[in-house]
């Protein structure tokens, strides 16, 4: 899951906006599409593609039609993002118009269509104020961004489109970029795609496949504990009365680099035949050498190489500490819909799986700390090494650390093993203070929710995390504060135990869990919903990541603040004490389950004589 600052740092309902600095920039608005709230098309058959031709532009023209043959290059003055090639787009220092297109058929019976490109602005303007020199994208007759002098960087900057609305169409993809009399800017474009998932015909039934995983891993590292390499497996079992004939393994991680230069590399496939990547290729289907029908299992295994990249993220490394956060590749889950093969998100959090077991073996230099999801036990290895071997049941993904951490332990009253692990440059002192919070959060909120089920709890402490913090069964990355600890830990249910689809309903596991943040603490959320005020029509606590990404600013405001203040809200309606028993019966119906918000709306009903529709519609929780 991916908090944004807000979620570390805020402690009111609807302190976000004063956060708004530490969040990444707003994307500008998507192409238009039916509201995330509105009934969905019906699903058709769909085979998920990557439907731009040489989008990184290392066949030189190939697909696309310029304004002149230097618009595609490799010359030097600009860097690529991947590969060797890029788009070029002025520059020049005059009056100057470059164009960049290429015809794109966006494949009927996809209900996702995703358009990303990486984008470098560097400009000799020096106003703050007027946009001299423009870059337009375009898709068919929608503008889904201008771009300026304004907008410059150091480096590249990803975009992201929803263009779902022109599934079936083929349509031009067009970048313009203008320029005034003098002082040059240049657009830079690379990495181009154009991905398509869902709408595959629906199973006969509901039911979420492939159940009851069990992931082995064996892995070791480099001395520095940014490479690994080694293998994983996974077997499963078909739940559904429908046959699977293929699997999908998602690569998360590979969000972080290109398709060309993968941080996350599957090969050697075992037990199915394995499909090029897609969806940015953080999707590889596997196809499986017979149809596996109900209650059969399977195992797939692959050959598995990691590579940490640079930075203080979920998945990067800060100097020495490397952070492995949605490294292991993970089925995905078909049900009703279809597969779920939603896109990256790096504004909230995409990632729904099932509930798993894992064992996972870490060989690494005995310098290095490997604080892991599950419980761990260290063993002398070979030459000055250490094998870390993590255990976790019913857990939905595994993130381990690896670094030259200082580690401090403890144990709640409840008899929760809580370790911290910080970075250099982490008193002592808040190392501590951390610590006991760690230890009072995770009792506090199993004594609302239910006992914690995962043995240790593991929090890795590092001030330059630019996200806050974020969340993994048992493991937690976190900046000094007590309030982001508190919701981090709070995760452990809402999403842990109580799983969702956190793409298309992100407010089951945050506004859940920021609530459960002001129990811990002592707030009560008095009045927070009279500062409540909706940006459009279409914004609802409900939406999807689809239209968050489109909608960014919005995001932290409506899903953690409105969301949260909407749960106090229905607190006040139903009585203090139907809403803590309706949490506790509601997180011990879906223990290790998955939560919709049509069944949150269901129990809430259910736990009260009151009427609640008009509820839903005022506070704009649908589903």
């Amino acid at each position: 899951m991916r908090p944004t600052p807000h979620k570390a740092l805020g402690a009111g309902a609807l302190t976000v906006a004063a956060l708004a600095a530490f969040v990444l920039p707003a994307s500008p608005a998507a192409a238009a599409r039916p509201a995330p709230h509105q009934t969905p098309r019906p699903a058709a058959s769909c085979t998920p593609a990557q439907v731009v031709g040489n989008g990184g532009f290392e066949n030189g023209a190939s697909s696309w039609t310029a304004s002149s043959s230097g618009t595609i290059t490799s010359r030097s003055g600009q860097t690529a993002h991947g590969g060797s090639s890029y788009a070029w787009l002025d520059g020049t220092g005059g009056t100057h118009t470059d164009t960049l297109s290429q015809s794109v058929t966006v494949p009927a019976g996809c209900d996702r269509a995703t358009l990303t490109f990486w984008l470098h602005i560097d400009t000799a303007e020096t106003t703050s104020s007027v946009a001299y020199d423009k870059l337009t994208a375009k898709i068919g007759g929608t503008t889904l961004g201008t771009y300026s002098n304004l907008d410059k960087n150091t480096g590249y900057v990803r975009k992201s489109f929803d263009v779902s609305a022109y599934a079936g169409q083929t349509v031009t993809l067009s970048f313009t970029g203008t320029e005034d009399s003098s002082l040059q800017t240049s657009f830079v474009l690379d990495d181009i795609a154009l991905d398509t998932s869902g709408g595959t015909a629906p199973p006969s039934d509901s039911t979420r496949t492939p159940a009851a995983p069990s992931y082995t891993v064996n892995l070791s590292s480099d001395t520095t504990g940014t490479q690994w390499t080694g293998h994983e497996s996974v077997t499963f079992a078909n739940a559904s009365a429908t046959a699977l004939n293929e699997v999908y393994l998602r690569l998360w991680d590979n969000y972080h680099g290109t398709c060309d230069a993968m941080p996350i590399r599957v090969t050697g496939v075992t037990g199915g035949t394995a499909q090029a990547p897609t969806v940015d290729c953080t999707a590889v289907k596997v196809d499986l050498p017979a149809p596996l029908a109900q209650g059969q299992s399977a195992t797939i295994g692959f050959d598995l190489g990691i590579t940490v990249p640079s930075g203080a993220d979920r998945f990067g490394h800060d100097g020495a500490y490397s952070f492995i956060g949605n490294a292991l590749p993970v089925l995905a889950v078909r049900d009703s819909s279809g597969w779920h093969l939603d896109p990256y998100t790096n504004n909230g959090e995409s990632f729904y799986s099932l509930a798993a077991d894992f064992k996972v073996t870490l060989d690494h230099p005995s310098s290095l700390l490997v604080p892991a999801t599950g419980t761990s036990t260290d063993t002398p290895g070979a030459g000055g090494r250490t094998v870390t071997t993590a255990t976790a049941s019913s857990v939905r993904d595994f993130a381990w650390a690896a670094g030259p951490f200082t580690k401090i332990s403890g144990t709640s009253s409840a008899g929760v093993a809580v370790n911290v692990y910080s970075v250099s440059g982490i008193s002592s002192a808040n190392a501590q203070s951390m610590l006991g919070t760690a230890k009072s959060a995770v009792d506090a909120h199993a004594g609302r929710f239910g006992a914690y089920p995962y043995g240790e709890l593991d929090a890795v402490l590092d001030n330059n995390y630019w996200f806050g913090g974020m969340e993994y069964p048992g493991f937690v990355l976190d900046v000094v504060s007590s309030t982001a600890l508190t919701h981090e830990i709070g995760h452990q249910w809402w999403y842990g135990i109580v799983g969702d689809d956190e793409y298309n309903s992100p407010w089951l596991d945050e506004a859940f869990t920021d609530y459960a943040t002001d129990l811990a603490l002592g707030k009560t959320g008095s009045n927070c919903w009279s500062g409540v005020s909706w940006a459009s029509p279409d914004e609802r606590i409900t939406d999807s990541m689809a239209y968050w990404d489109a909608h960014s600013s919005r995001y932290s405001t409506v899903v953690y603040g409105y969301g949260k203040c909407a749960l106090h809200d229905l607190r006040r309606v139903i009585g203090d004490t139907a809403m803590t028993k309706l949490l506790k019966d509601y997180a011990t119906a879906h223990w290790y389950g998955v939560s919709t918000t049509a069944e949150f709306k269901a129990a809430a009903q259910a736990a009260t004589g009151t009427d609640l529709t008009s509820f839903w519609t005022q506070h704009r929780i649908d589903g």
